[in-house]
């Protein structure tokens, strides 16, 4: 039905940079946030940036100023840049969506979901 597909993940030297990339598809009326979270072995999942309506930004304190969220809603794409990357962001990067759905009544009404990508690996080596 609603799918999220990421991409980008790569190996990569420490310092170097990566851009993630997620696209949306299926029935979606709204998104009201995109984000990247992560995880890595043993760790638990952590949010790592999400941007929402009206244009607020969140990032993990790990990732500021190094990383930067962008995104088009109407496009229901996401990206994540990510620079000066350190050892401690390897792990696999999750790209999550909360978006509504019509229900088809007149009045408008809508339901909320949510939906996961399957994740896209990333490996910084020394």
């Amino acid at each position: 039905q609603v799918q999220l597909v990421e991409s980008g993940g790569d190996v990569v030297q420490a310092g170097g940079s990566l851009k993630l990339s997620c696209v949306a598809s299926g029935n979606i009326h709204t998104i009201e946030s995109m984000g990247w979270y992560r995880q890595a072995p043993g760790k638990e999942r952590e949010q790592v940036a999400v941007t929402s309506r009206g244009g607020t930004t969140n990032y993990a304190d790990s990732v500021k100023g190094r990383c930067t969220i962008s995104g088009d809603n109407a496009k229901k794409t996401v990206y994540l840049q990510m620079n000066a990357l350190k050892r401690e962001d390897t792990a696999v990067y999750y790209c999550h969506i909360d978006y509504t759905q019509l229900t088809g009544w007149p009045d408008g009404s809508m339901r909320k979901y949510d939906a996961w990508g399957r994740g896209t690996q990333v490996v910084v080596s020394s």
